[in-house]
């Protein structure tokens, strides 16, 4: 089989819904992180309680299932569990490359700028770790020291860590496997983990799901508790693998769905559009003032740390519209055209997501200091964003080309009635 043809075999068996919205997500997240951008008050996390981070951990469930899943069965929990530690070795190194890049083109640009009201190393809280290295470098190779900015791909680590433990559940002492043990495993140790959650019933919270973020001087924690943020994970793992059944397309379910996602817009606290529009109407302040109120009360249930409830619902009801709207298997997502075209691209961003998503890490930040320098200009923003959306693109299709290995050469068939030689 030639690379061409083993290409297109691959690019066949995926699931164009997956790659769409895995590739999509890399956008939004890479303007969440821009500083400075005003086009962060129009993504998805200013209309609801979920935003980019559960369509990345959700498809990231779905994608290990179809690529690690396949192992277990294949060659055993033995091998299926070295193939998974392979891959968070892999994550270990990327974090740490990507923290050294980011604090080093931060610390050029310091010098390039030469002024002294313009610390872009402090701005990402960074400035203790270089004044004190002896304290900081140990703990960031331990994952004691994980900055706010880098914390998806360790908890990403954390959570394939669980894969073998899930794995193992679903196929405990039964024919034809129980993965509703691997499910209640998950459930439970969400519940578990979700410590606002257990204070509002006065629970005693367990500690030991808290993972340090700073060596000294400082009690915070990772600000994506993997202990919950595992539970979203999985349910895409899970539907991926059938062990939850596709839900059924109902007038009911939609509509409820749709009644879920219009209600939390007002009730996101950080919905900017809802801010504005109330704000603008002065008659309506009774109301937002009450809306306020409600948020106050639920905190636990949006906490963004520790995967709130209200966050899981409202990402199931907003997912199960797009599955909807998207068709079995994508088939309403347009193929051909302009729009078949920019669906395309976003597909290839998302076949790509750990390359883009490492990229985007460090251009993110030099465009918000580009968007600084120019006074925060509305022309500036757009260059910025546009630019960095080109390089997520020439990042996907370069890791793309690479990945099919171009230098090698397919070996031409063996005459009829020949066998190849061994080796």
């Amino acid at each position: 089989m030639t690379p061409t043809e083993d290409a297109a075999l691959r690019e066949a068996r995926r699931d164009p819904r997956l790659d769409f919205f895995r590739g999509l997500g890399m956008f939004i997240i890479l303007i969440a992180h821009i500083p400075w951008n005003s086009w962060n008050s129009w993504i998805p996390a200013r209309f609801g309680y979920s935003d980019a981070t559960e369509i990345f951990v959700f498809c990231s469930g779905a994608a290990s299932a179809l690529a690690f899943y396949k192992v277990f069965e294949a060659r055993g929990w033995w091998i299926g569990t070295a193939r998974v530690a392979f891959r968070i070795w892999q994550l270990y190194w990327c974090h740490i490359a990507v923290f050294f890049a980011v604090l080093a083109s931060l610390i050029v640009v310091n010098q390039t700028l030469a002024d002294p009201a313009r610390d872009y190393v402090g701005v990402l809280n960074l400035r203790r770790f270089v004044e004190d290295p002896e304290a900081f470098i140990p703990a960031l190779f331990g994952l004691g020291y994980i900055p706010n900015y880098f914390d998806i791909l360790v908890m990403y680590m954390v959570i394939l860590a669980l894969m073998p433990v899930v794995v193992w559940l679903s196929r405990y002492r039964a024919p034809g496997g129980r993965p509703w043990l691997a499910l209640g495993f998950c459930a439970g140790l969400w519940l578990l983990a979700n410590q606002p959650w257990l204070t509002v019933l006065d629970v005693p919270a367990y500690q030991l799901f808290n993972l340090p973020a700073e060596p000294v001087g400082n009690p915070r924690t990772w600000f994506f508790n993997p202990f919950c943020w595992q539970l979203i994970f999985f349910t895409g793992f899970a539907f991926t693998l059938g062990w939850l059944p596709t839900p059924p397309t109902r007038w009911w379910l939609i509509l409820l769905c749709l009644a879920v996602v219009l209600v939390s817009i007002p009730l996101d606290p950080d919905g900017t559009p809802a801010r504005r529009f109330f704000q603008a109407r002065p008659e309506l302040a009774p109301l937002w003032e009450r809306i306020g109120a409600f948020k106050a009360s639920v905190g636990p249930l949006q906490s963004k740390t520790f995967f709130g409830l209200f966050r899981y619902l409202h990402f199931l009801a907003l997912a199960y519209l797009v599955w909807i709207a998207a068709g079995d298997n994508g088939h309403r997502l347009p193929r051909t055209g302009l729009a078949g075209g920019v669906v395309t691209v976003v597909r290839r961003v998302g076949q790509q997501a750990l390359a883009v998503f490492i990229v985007s890490l460090v251009i993110a930040r030099l465009l918000g200091v580009f968007i600084y320098e120019m006074d925060r200009a509305e022309w500036a923003v757009t260059a910025a964003n546009l630019t960095g959306f080109a390089i997520l693109i020439a990042v996907a299709y370069t890791a793309r080309w690479f990945k099919g290995n171009p230098w090698r050469v397919a070996r031409p068939a063996p005459p009829e009635g020949k066998v190849p030689a061994a080796g």
